[in-house]
């Protein structure tokens, strides 16, 4: 039996040719905290999966980058007029 898996004259390596990137993207490995990959991925499952997680990565990271995305102070700004309005009421 053993005569039917001899291994001795393999070669190690990769068995499939490597895959191509997309143009524009590269492939980089990071770390990212559980709660904050849970949250992507549960945005994209809520999309249907019609948009991967790594794509919302990618949008959040350019809104970031772009300056769209809204600035920590003018969020908090908003919500504590938004509390100061209701408990005014």
């Amino acid at each position: 039996m053993k005569d039917r898996y001899d291994f001795s004259k393999g070669t190690r390596g990769r068995v499939l040719p490597p895959e191509t990137e997309p143009e524009g993207k590269t492939r980089i490995t990071i770390r990212i905290d559980q709660d904050t990959l849970d949250r992507f991925l549960k945005m994209a499952e809520e999309a249907g999966g019609a948009t991967g997680y790594q794509t919302l990565i990618n949008a959040a990271l350019r809104e970031y980058v772009e300056g769209k995305a809204p600035r920590f102070e003018d969020t908090l700004r908003r919500i504590i007029r938004e509390e100061l309005k209701s408990s005014a009421a």
